[in-house]
């Protein structure tokens, strides 16, 4: 998507492994990312290496790396979207953007905004997904998904 706030991660290191939980395979992350999510107690266990993100709903695992270490919806600050039941996830980290208040903002004005409201922030320069988002990437494509599904119901 040409209008997100931060490029891509790419694919480094331990391309084949998988979360060692439900065998997903994840999407790469930033150490910055997990560093600024993680609780105090996690962090205390966290080794440099290449890391992972695993976006399956159904594992607690969050974070894994090639080195073996895991880090679990507890270890994390923020909820993960990826892991909450739908309808009342954050979807926008930066900006809280929300299911509920895209639903909310369709069911009283007959649109959301949200979308527009995004790619404003990310025209300023204001976004911070590498810190802000557990998946360390842009979330505009998030956001668009949230609003296609609130407007489908």
């Amino acid at each position: 998507m040409s209008d997100c706030c931060c490029s891509p991660k790419e694919a480094t290191g331990f391309q084949s492994a998988a979360c060692r939980a439900c065998q997903s395979h994840g999407q790469p992350v930033d150490e910055l990312t997990i560093k600024a999510l993680l609780t105090e107690q996690a962090l205390r266990r966290f080794e440099p290496g290449s890391y992972r993100f695993c976006s399956d709903a159904f594992c607690d695992v969050v974070y894994f790396s090639e080195g073996g270490t895991i880090f679990t919806k507890p270890d994390v600050r923020v909820p993960i979207w990826q892991k909450e039941p739908p309808g009342l996830r954050m979807v926008c980290y930066c900006f809280d953007e929300t299911e509920s208040a895209i639903a909310r903002e369709l069911r009283d004005a007959g649109v959301s905004h949200a979308v527009d409201r995004v790619r404003a922030h990310i025209a300023a320069h204001r976004c911070a997904c590498e810190v802000r988002n557990p998946r360390g990437a842009c979330c505009l494509g998030d956001v668009i998904a949230a609003v296609n599904r609130a407007q489908a119901r």
